[in-house]
């Protein structure tokens, strides 16, 4: 009898179907053009390689190197602070610095309350969060004019969030090497009346080619006359002159000329906070009641996104910018 129930237990035993992975379908995707040349410099082992992929800042023996001000505002931070969240927003000691910052200490909009400001997870997050602002909130056309070239992660971005990517030419190869000037004026000419267009506010991103002045004087007439609606990225802020108030040119005199404006800043580069992932998303408006509500919307977007924005780094950039004796020296 205990033999016979053994038996049975063993041989009923439903015999597991073999099913084909869910995943099975999904190709490989292609590496990622830029850091695929650091992670294939990472797996090189000749002692005479070089990185050409990420900017980053390096020793003379091609070492990471972080910048004194950085070093010296993390001792000062050094046991004082907690590990609790911050708000959705982020830090506001540093959002309000880094509005400063790129708007400019006398800036009127800054003194009026009337700058929508969200601290980001660095330049890439702060583009994708407008991104999806502008899908959702944008009365005008929901198309976006990238120049020709343009960083790479911008296409995917602003097409992941629902906007339209169109292109505009920008810059001249060959012999004539330089920015298409009349190439792209014709563009932005020509563009959808009401539509977005993309500007690097300063060390354009990859050709570090950027319209002068009285050039940006002139995109600000042609956008204007179109009703094209500007959204700067200034990932380089201090990269491109080594003076931040002249790098902000572009984005403050299209606001002196009654643009409303969308910024994008990153403090990966200029600060050499790569890891710390710091940077923030601005929108300019007509009051504060509509900067309240604009920021409450920009609320709705973070918090499924990722929450909340990290920490560390932010106070490092606050800190930085705060200290005058730091601010000088970074």
């Amino acid at each position: 009898m205990l033999r016979a129930r053994l038996a049975s237990r063993i041989f009923t035993k439903p015999v597991p179907r073999v099913f084909a992975s869910t995943w099975a379908g999904v190709p490989a995707g292609p590496p990622d053009p830029i850091l695929g040349v650091t992670e294939a410099f990472k797996a090189n082992t000749s002692p005479k390689k070089i990185n050409l992929g990420v900017g980053a800042y390096r020793d003379e023996a091609g070492k990471p190197y972080i910048l004194p001000s950085v070093k010296k505002a993390e001792e000062l931070l050094a046991g004082k602070h907690d590990k609790e969240y911050l708000p959705i927003s982020g830090l506001s000691e540093f959002t309000g610095l880094a509005a400063k910052l790129a708007y400019g200490a006398e800036s009127p909009l800054l003194k009026e309350g009337r700058i929508a400001i969200t601290q980001s997870i660095s330049g890439t997050g702060a583009l994708r969060i407008g991104g999806a602002f502008f899908q959702r909130h944008y009365p005008g056309v929901k198309a976006i004019y990238l120049p020709t070239p343009t960083w790479g992660n911008h296409i995917p971005i602003f097409k992941d969030s629902g906007l339209e990517v169109r292109r505009y030419r920008y810059f001249t190869p060959g012999e004539g090497v330089g920015l298409d000037w009349a190439g792209a004026v014709e563009d932005l000419k020509n563009a959808e009346e009401g539509a977005i267009v993309l500007l690097h506010a300063c060390a354009h991103n990859p050709t570090g080619i950027d319209p002068t002045p009285e050039q940006w004087k002139e995109l600000s007439n042609v956008l204007k006359s179109k009703k094209l609606f500007p959204f700067f990225d200034m990932a380089y802020q201090g990269f491109a002159s080594g003076d931040t108030t002249k790098d902000a040119f572009a984005p403050r005199y299209f606001i002196e000329q009654g643009h409303q404006i969308a910024l994008c800043q990153s403090f990966a580069k200029n600060m050499g906070l790569y890891g710390e992932r710091v940077g923030a998303f601005s929108l300019t408006t007509e009051s504060k009641e509509e900067k309240y509500r604009v920021e409450s919307q920009i609320k709705i977007i973070v918090r499924p996104m990722y929450s909340n924005p990290p920490v560390h780094g932010a106070r490092i950039a606050a800190t930085i910018l705060a200290d005058p004796k730091l601010n000088a020296q970074w």
